[in-house]
């Protein structure tokens, strides 16, 4: 094959040849960087090679961006959560070089738990979801849910003779984040139904929980005892265990907000 290349061009007509080539190859970032980056090149007077590596990564960061946005966003966090806006100095139960360990996502790579218990107010929704959104960025599929949420799904799955497709769909991501669990009592078959799905994922996928209750009240949500046992094996078995703690760091900081008022 033969490339004709077309000599002569006027820097108009090159600029134009260009945004043509970038829409057709789909390439918008070289697209929209392009006046820049030749600016720049010539001012520094760099060589072609390399120009051309500056275009082609600038092209490739933009769309690991966006692969990792559109990640958070399938993910279904009901907000957004960082790490950077943890204030571990108000809680100091939580070991901030443990939740860094965390966030390099090796427990995800291993297929380990995480379970993140404490009373309500003391960071555990913001950590499950914080690093849910680093495992999304570093790459990982993530579902995150509230536990009412994925057993009522459960039980309309089971009615409608999906169950299979519904947990082979949760099957398919690196991490479920349930948020909530042990706020509510299951009955018997949502309880089962839950079992089902962490044992599909047992060693091989990772299932992250925040749950206000310790393991020894989780026969509240789980009434039957053996299969409480059975979940709670599921869920520490060389896994994670984050205690927040009692104190509401949340409540703390309102009642200094009004007092400061």
């Amino acid at each position: 094959m033969t490339v004709q290349r077309h000599r002569g061009l006027t820097e108009q007509v090159a600029d134009a040849a260009i945004d043509t080539a970038c829409r057709m190859l789909r390439l918008p970032t070289i697209r929209a960087q392009f006046p820049d980056l030749a600016t720049t090149a010539a001012r520094e007077q760099m060589t072609y090679r390399g120009f051309l590596a500056e275009l082609l990564m600038a092209e490739c960061d933009d769309r690991a961006r966006r692969r990792s946005e559109r990640r958070v966003k399938a993910a279904g966090f009901p907000r957004q959560k960082a790490l950077r806006d943890s204030d571990f100095d108000a809680n100091p139960s939580i070991d901030p070089a443990t939740i860094h360990t965390l966030a390099s996502c090796e427990w995800i790579k291993k297929g380990e738990p995480l379970c993140l218990i404490g009373d309500s107010g003391t960071g555990k929704s913001h950590l499950l979801i914080a690093l849910g959104t680093e495992a999304a960025m570093a790459g990982f599929r993530v579902k995150y849910v509230l536990a009412t949420k994925l057993v009522n799904e459960l039980v309309e799955a089971a009615d409608g003779k999906q169950l299979t497709k519904t947990i082979a769909r949760y099957g398919r991501v690196d991490l479920i984040a349930i948020d909530e669990l042990g706020y509510m009592e299951l009955d018997r078959r949502g309880a089962e139904l839950l079992f089902q799905v962490l044992t599909e994922r047992e060693e091989k996928a990772s299932v992250a929980i925040a749950s206000n209750e310790s393991f020894g009240g989780w026969t509240k949500t789980f009434t039957d005892p053996r299969l409480c046992a059975a979940i709670v094996d599921r869920l520490t078995f060389g896994g994670n265990i984050i205690e927040t703690g009692t104190d509401s760091y949340r409540l703390a900081h309102t009642k200094n907000q009004q007092g400061s008022g």
